[in-house]
């Protein structure tokens, strides 16, 4: 292939492999306030009084709760109001069962954590998604990833959030990977990270990157000065779920063909022979 440059959400639907993207309900992470699981109409209805609207400036006058992030040179103390970090069941827990306002996440990527409070206090984080389905530019990134940079960086989001228990959140950082401009080099770096941070059943990002490259390896393996050959090495799991893909595919090509042999087994001597 002359451009080994690839988008990974054309929008533009394959016959061999689509993907279900998995969504997520956007207001999974929102509080719904006033609900008081009265049946409408009913007496209990006239009896209750109006549950009081919980204001924005109420998480403000929130105690600050210090976050001590990342280790030895690059640790960063920074501060998030405690009415607002406990929507997450991950902070919740660990406040509840401290009476210390300083959680240490020596192991967090300060850039994530950054999006993370960036997304509690504003409902997105930069760079935007916007209304024409992209994202909005970023003076200090290059148009075209060719390092996996712009792709991890929304692939560690995605673990944070899972880690943190905001749904919302993983569900829109994964849209963001499906919007980034990348090369092969770029989705190799990316598709190691997430089968290196992602469990075996979470098809929700590890389906997408098999497809990837279950359509896409018989040409961009060239591009990748042999690191694709090292990530299936590396890797079992990613080897397996990329011939899977490609299978399935010849499967139900097969099967729109009208063949007969589809499923049967097409070996013709005995083991030992």
């Amino acid at each position: 292939m002359a451009d080994p440059e690839v988008q990974i959400a054309s929008g533009e639907p394959t016959n061999e492999g689509d993907v279900e993207m998995g969504g997520g309900d956007g207001n999974a992470d929102v509080v719904e306030v006033g609900e008081t699981g009265a049946p409408v109409g009913g007496a209990a209805e006239e009896n209750e009084k109006p549950a009081q609207r919980e204001k924005f400036v109420d998480y403000l006058k929130s105690p600050m709760v210090e976050l001590l992030v990342g280790s030895a040179e690059s640790q960063t103390l920074l501060t998030a109001h405690k009415a607002l970090l406990t929507k997450s069941p991950f902070f919740a827990e660990k406040l509840s069962s401290s009476s210390s306002n300083r959680i240490e996440m020596t192991d967090e990527e300060l850039d994530a954590i950054s999006c993370f409070l960036e997304y509690l206090y504003t409902g997105e984080y930069f760079p935007h998604r916007l209304s024409s389905g992209t994202l909005e530019a970023d003076p200090s990134a290059p148009r075209i990833d060719d390092t996996g940079a712009q792709l991890l960086k929304h692939a560690r989001v995605y673990t944070l959030a899972e880690k943190l228990g905001m749904p919302s959140l993983k569900s829109l950082s994964h849209s963001k990977i499906h919007l980034i401009t990348s090369t092969a080099l770029a989705e190799i770096a990316y598709a190691r990270y997430v089968y290196s941070h992602t469990s075996r059943s979470d098809l929700t990002i590890r389906k997408p990157v098999a497809s990837f490259w279950g359509q896409r390896s018989h040409v961009l393996r060239h591009e990748t000065e042999g690191s694709f050959r090292d990530m299936c090495l590396e890797f079992p799991e990613f080897a397996f779920d990329v011939l899977s893909f490609v299978l399935d595919a010849e499967e139900r090509r097969a099967q729109r063909r009208g063949d007969d042999e589809v499923g049967k087994s097409a070996r013709k001597r005995a083991r030992g022979a």
